[in-house]
C-alpha cells in the first residue's frame, strides 16, 4: 500500500478531519479498517499507520529490545502508550483528540502527506519547516542515489 501526495484540509471545531479520499481508496483496496496515530519521534506531526503496517513495526521494534532491559522497557511503553486507535465513520472522518492537536501544534489548517505506508497530519503553518531547500534536497538526493551503479 502506497499513501502519496499532500492534500490541504481543515479541522471542526471537534477536532474532526476528513481522511482524504485518494488515502481512503488506497486503505480499503487493502482491506485496512482501522489506523493507529502516534506523534511523529523526531518531529511536530502525527502519523497515521494503517493497522498491518502499525503491527509490521511493532513486532520490527520488540524484535530489537530486551524485555528484561530497563531502557527498552521505557522505550516500547512509550512508543506503544502514546497511540490513539482510530475508525473512520461512514463519512471518512475521524477524530483528532485534543492532546494531539496541541503536540503537532495543530489549530484548524491541515495538510494530509502521503509517506508510502503511512500518512502524516501537519499544521499547515508547520510542514514548510519540514521540508529541505530545492538546493540542499537535489545535493541530498544526488549523494543518495547518484552513486556509481553500473546495473542500473
Amino acid at each position: 500500500m502506497r499513501f502519496l501526495g499532500n492534500i490541504e484540509a481543515k479541522t471542526d471545531a471537534k477536532g474532526r478531519a476528513f481522511l482524504p479520499s485518494v488515502f481512503r481508496k488506497v486503505l480499503q483496496a487493502a482491506g485496512e479498517e482501522r489506523l493507529v496515530m502516534r506523534k511523529d519521534v523526531f518531529q511536530s506531526c502525527l502519523v497515521l499507520y494503517p493497522e498491518s503496517v502499525w503491527n509490521e513495526q511493532l513486532d520490527a521494534l520488540r524484535g530489537r529490545l530486551n524485555r528484561w532491559n530497563k531502557q527498552h522497557q521505557q522505550v516500547f511503553r512509550q512508543f506503544v502508550s502514546e497511540v490513539e486507535l482510530l475508525t473512520l465513520d461512514g463519512n471518512g472522518r475521524f477524530l483528532i483528540p485534543k492532546r494531539y492537536l496541541r503536540m503537532a501544534e495543530i489549530e484548524q489548517d491541515i495538510k494530509f502527506v502521503g509517506m508510502d505506508d503511512t500518512i502524516e497530519i501537519w499544521s499547515s503553518a508547520k510542514v514548510e519547516d519540514s521540508q529541505m531547500n530545492p538546493e540542499d534536497f537535489g545535493n541530498a538526493l544526488e549523494e543518495l542515489m547518484g552513486g556509481d551503479l553500473k546495473d542500473e
